[in-house]
């Protein structure tokens, strides 16, 4: 099977040949997106000038659309890094601050995306905007239904995270030093609780990573 065919059906791009999540987070700077096929990436790296692709999903797992988007990247002198983050599971310390790393010294306007754009797209969008000193309610807004999240299944763990960072330290310490002093991985799992339907909906029908 070629590298298309083995993208558009197993890794179900065939949704996103004709549908893009696509969306500004920081103008000029920063959007986010689900994994766009060839064609649609192409368009997007020439029409906002994108100079950085970076890749949430990871590198091993979905090897038929990552390699056409390396490909796309290459041939258009773009740089496409891997920062993987998980959907399900309590934000990493240690792949929070890895992002941040990256940020710092990436070249701008930079492009975000995962699989279809609405769970760790929204994760890393509402890091970006604390990075840059905004509210976590601003951060939350980049993990809505507009987005097409389901913050009541089990991907509300990121709306989780961004909660615990307002309720327990915005206004009082600075988001990166919460992250590293005080944020509790799996106190946060713990405490989280989704709904059974919701859940089923996004992981089973829906099909989401």
């Amino acid at each position: 099977m070629s590298l298309f065919l083995s993208s558009l059906f197993a890794d179900h791009a065939v949704f996103r040949v004709v549908w893009s999540n696509a969306a500004e987070v920081l103008p000029g700077r920063l959007y986010r997106a689900n994994h766009l096929t060839p064609r649609r990436l192409a368009a997007m790296i020439r029409s906002h000038r994108i100079r950085t692709v970076i890749n949430l999903r990871g590198r091993e797992k979905y090897t038929a659309s990552n390699a056409l988007s390396e490909a796309v990247a290459a041939r258009l002198g773009v740089d496409y890094v891997y920062v993987p983050f998980e959907s399900r599971g309590a934000p990493h310390r240690d792949r929070i601050l890895r992002f941040y790393d990256l940020y710092r010294g990436m070249t701008e306007p930079a492009l975000v995306h995962c699989k279809s754009g609405a769970d760790r797209a929204g994760l890393a969008a509402g890091l970006v905007i604390l990075f840059e000193g905004g509210t976590a309610a601003q951060a939350l807004r980049q993990l809505s239904l507009r987005f097409l999240h389901f913050r009541r299944s089990r991907t509300g763990i990121l709306d989780a995270f961004f909660l615990r960072f307002q309720a327990d330290a915005e206004g009082k310490k600075p988001f990166l030093d919460w992250v590293r002093d005080d944020y509790d991985e799996v106190a946060l799992m713990r405490g989280f609780h989704a709904s059974g339907l919701a859940s089923f909906v996004n992981d089973r029908l829906l099909a989401r990573e």
